[in-house]
């Protein structure tokens, strides 16, 4: 397993950023009531506030997949690691313009998580697809 990650290094990297993934997935599809209460969201919010975690099951499903099962391990899946990259570079973005410029249904309960988060998402699969570079665009 280790050897696919070319060290326990990138192995760690890879679980900690689909668990976070992960983790949001689950707030947004299974526990989506407590998830808009804490941040002072009516509950109208729901479907979109799913539709937005279905997005994140099939990333953490399609992890699971290119690390645990595929037979070909993470060779040649440039673009699903550029892809996840490049979701979460998105998603800083946009969440910071909404959060600090446009500022459009920020209320009292509106946390800076939605910066953050995505900020140590994309540095971490910044270094995925630098450390893993020798097998990703195989």
């Amino acid at each position: 397993m280790i050897e696919k990650f070319n060290n326990i290094f990138y192995l760690i990297i890879y679980l900690v950023h689909f668990g976070i993934v992960g983790a949001y997935a689950y707030q947004l599809v299974f526990d989506t009531k407590n998830f808009l209460k804490g941040r002072g969201v009516d509950k109208s919010a729901t479907l979109l506030t799913r539709f937005g975690g279905s997005f994140m099951v099939a990333t953490v499903i399609m992890a699971i997949y290119v690390a645990f099962v595929r037979s070909g391990g993470l060779e040649a899946t440039w673009a699903f690691f550029n892809l996840i990259f490049i979701i979460n570079a998105s998603i800083l973005v946009i969440n910071f313009y909404s959060l600090k410029i446009d500022k459009t249904g920020i209320n009292k309960k509106t946390r800076d998580d939605g910066i953050y988060a995505p900020l140590v998402l994309t540095i971490l699969s910044a270094i995925l697809c630098y450390g893993l570079a020798d097998k990703i665009y195989v």
